[in-house]
């Protein structure tokens, strides 16, 4: 037996119990009609003439109904006699090459045929001017030749700064149609300054080239689209604003103000940026975020296949497997960290050969002085809080919550020969 065997193998790992959680459900059915409704206004009909061409952002993020939105806002344009074609707008994402960008979109259903329209994909980028504090701002080539410029977005918390405006419009302007330079002009300074830089950049977009409107969603719990908007320039940090707090009171969390442990069975690029989102774990890559439960120590087991490797957000648990390890692509992890400058969570965590070990480790090290009582939840990813497995330390704080039933009887967690979860 190891040293680490041995200083692990009286710890008790407790008795859990599934919960299912209940959060809001509204979505938006017919999203064609509400977004055709949205698009049909005055505001926005009288600033589209008839053979602009059109530039539409679109970017990465697996947002909820992305195709449809996108395919009804081509039409709407080419309806109104404008001729609009795609550029892909997401930073350094797709390797930060053209033809990684076009593969990105294409996997997320956003293809020429599908949306009926030109993708034209390319990293090359004008500088538009600098901000007073000397940062440069650049913007994507066929966007600036365009006539015209509409951004797709949805609107939510961003994980490693706070602000008015966060994740959505702003954002898509700066730093998606900014392609990578422009991420990296904006991460250049630190997430300390980036709720200044992301509007003062948006904001000299603006001023300097035409962007039309911007069509942004906010999603509920269940990722699925509640809110849509259309909004004019004139309109976009105002309402930005209001819809990133909505976006903020829709996002699902986890009922406990205070945790020992907390087990992630996966991490990964398709769950988050950050592989898993610090607003539901509490845990930050920078200091400049705060919010959701304070974590004493945080196991992360697993990454998705979707994530092909990118461990980011890894160095942000205190834990992890060897399994997971053995599936890091250490070059792709790495570039996140050098692209977003924050490489705290490319570090690689405290590794155990398997995934009771881990756990054990996180339970000896949560500060308690009776380990039978841990505070313990373990979730399959930050996307699925719908249903939860707790320790029994938690029992009573769940039945007397309104939004949390217990749906099972204790039970020992299934672990295998190997000591992994089954």
């Amino acid at each position: 037996m190891g040293i680490l065997q041995e200083l692990l193998k009286d710890i008790p790992v407790p008795k859990m119990a599934k919960v299912k959680v209940d959060f809001e459900d509204n979505q938006i059915k017919d999203l064609e009609t509400e977004l055709r409704k949205k698009l049909d206004r005055e505001k926005i009909l009288s600033k589209i003439k008839p053979g602009m061409e059109i530039a539409i952002a679109v970017g990465s993020r697996g947002l909820d109904r992305l195709v449809e939105i996108t395919a009804v806002t081509v039409k709407f344009l080419q309806d109104a006699g404008a001729k609009p074609f795609i550029v892909p707008s997401m930073g350094s994402h797709g390797g930060a090459t053209a033809e990684g960008q076009r593969e990105v979109l294409a996997h997320l259903g956003v293809t020429e045929e599908s949306m009926n329209c030109e993708i034209r994909s390319s990293m090359d980028v004008v500088q538009l001017g600098e901000l007073s504090n000397g940062l440069p701002v650049y913007i994507d080539q066929y966007a600036a030749n365009a006539d015209g410029i509409v951004v797709i977005n949805r609107i939510k918390p961003h994980t490693a700064f706070r602000g008015p405006v966060e994740s959505g419009i702003m954002k898509m302007i700066s730093i998606g149609l900014g392609k990578q330079k422009g991420a990296e002009a904006c991460h250049q300074l630190g997430f300390k300054y980036m709720a200044e830089n992301v509007p003062a950049m948006a904001k000299m977009i603006m001023e300097k080239k035409p962007v039309l409107f911007g069509v942004a969603t906010v999603e509920n719990a269940f990722d699925k689209v509640a809110v849509i908007e259309t909004l004019t320039p004139d309109e976009i940090e105002g309402k930005e604003a209001g819809l990133q707090m909505k976006a903020k009171e829709m996002l699902p969390k986890l009922f406990f103000d205070q945790l020992e442990v907390l087990v992630i069975d996966q991490i990964g690029k398709n769950i988050s940026g950050d592989g898993m989102d610090p607003n539901i774990t509490g845990r930050y890559p920078t200091p400049y975020a705060h919010g959701g439960p304070d974590v004493n120590k945080m196991v992360v087991l697993d990454l998705t296949p979707q994530t092909e490797g990118n461990a980011n957000g890894v160095g942000t648990a205190d834990f992890t497997t060897q399994r997971l390890v053995d599936k890091m692509d250490l070059e792709t992890t790495y570039a996140n960290g050098l692209t977003s400058t924050v490489v705290a969570p490319t570090k690689i965590a405290t590794t155990l050969p398997n995934d009771r070990e881990a756990i054990q480790a996180a339970i000896k090290t949560s500060n308690i002085l009776d380990f039978h009582q841990v505070k313990m939840v373990r979730i399959k990813n930050t996307l699925v809080l719908n249903e939860i497995e707790v320790s029994e330390a938690l029992i009573e704080m769940v039945k007397q919550h309104p939004q949390m039933e217990l749906v099972s009887d204790l039970y020992d967690i299934p672990f295998d020969s190997e000591g992994n979860l089954f």
